[in-house]
């Protein structure tokens, strides 16, 4: 075998006797846990009160689950989902022998972002509304987000999962579960260094500038840089479906591409936000 290829075989889990435990549910395990200790040095900056930090994994964990669950069937499978409403929320598939227990087959970031925006507005305002402008909770909780992306990213390869193309060349991962013999773009990689070189730009802004004195520019600046990255990292991905490889071959762009531009452009409208907001401020 060539030096530039590896053979990509991990199983799907560690076995502990009759149980799994699913590299995949380990990631965004761990990826929560991060967060939640990043947010724990911020709080304790911030002079927050402690207390507040398991409501906010709760919100964040019950909205990034459900909007990423909801955003895959929506997003990328109502086709499937409308005809198959029970398995939308409930991770099993009907067959001729009955109900098989499978575990959830889809979850999207595009559906976890709105699904964080939503529980995070909903943590604000119960317990931070008279405290703490919107903006100001939402620069702070991006700082959490990059680790638990880089971590879904691995395992995604850990599923061999979310593949990239065919390098053409003896370099990539050749993906034995899949059946295949040829080297595979390791995008999963290439998309998890991405979003930890954005966790470390991220917290060297709000720990060494004053950036977070312009509310909102933190969450712009990383709005703008993890769509820029999905967006680029996506030319080296294989289409997810047939539909999706048609829209590619349309327009040059697949759905995950379209999916990510008006949250790129949002990103950037919410810098010039945050920008000319403090501008006026400060000439007060």
């Amino acid at each position: 075998m060539n030096v530039l290829s590896i053979v990509w075989d991990p199983g799907i889990g560690l076995h502990l006797g009759p149980l799994t435990i699913r590299y995949y549910s380990m990631m965004y395990i761990f990826g929560f846990i991060a967060g939640y200790y990043i947010m724990k040095k911020i709080f304790k900056n911030e002079a927050l009160p402690a207390n507040l930090l398991d409501p906010l994994l709760t919100y964040v964990v019950i909205g990034t689950l459900l909007g990423a669950r909801l955003g895959h069937v929506f997003f990328y499978d109502w086709a499937y989902y409308k005809e198959h409403l029970l398995e939308i929320l409930i991770p099993v598939v009907k067959t001729t022998e009955g109900y098989k227990f499978t575990g959830f087959r889809g979850l999207a970031s595009h559906g976890a972002t709105i699904g964080i925006f939503l529980a995070v507005w909903y943590f604000w305002k119960k317990y931070l509304k008279d405290k703490q402008s919107f903006l100001w909770i939402l620069d702070r909780i991006t700082l959490t987000i990059p680790i638990g992306a880089a971590l879904i990213r691995i395992g995604n390869l850990l599923n061999s999962e979310i593949i990239g193309k065919p390098t053409g060349t003896d370099y990539g991962f050749i993906f034995k579960q899949l059946g295949e013999d040829f080297p595979r773009y390791p995008t999963q990689l290439y998309e998890a260094g991405a979003y930890l070189s954005l966790l470390f730009i991220m917290l060297y802004l709000y720990w060494k500038t004053d950036w977070k004195k312009y509310e909102g520019m933190l969450f712009g600046i990383f709005f703008t840089l993890l769509w820029t990255i999905r967006l680029l990292v996506e030319f080296y991905k294989e289409p997810q479906d047939e539909k999706d490889a048609q829209l590619l071959m349309e327009t040059g762009l697949d759905k995950g591409q379209w999916l990510s531009i008006p949250m790129l452009i949002f990103g950037l409208a919410v810098m010039f936000y945050a920008y000319k907001k403090y501008q006026v401020r400060s000439s007060k």
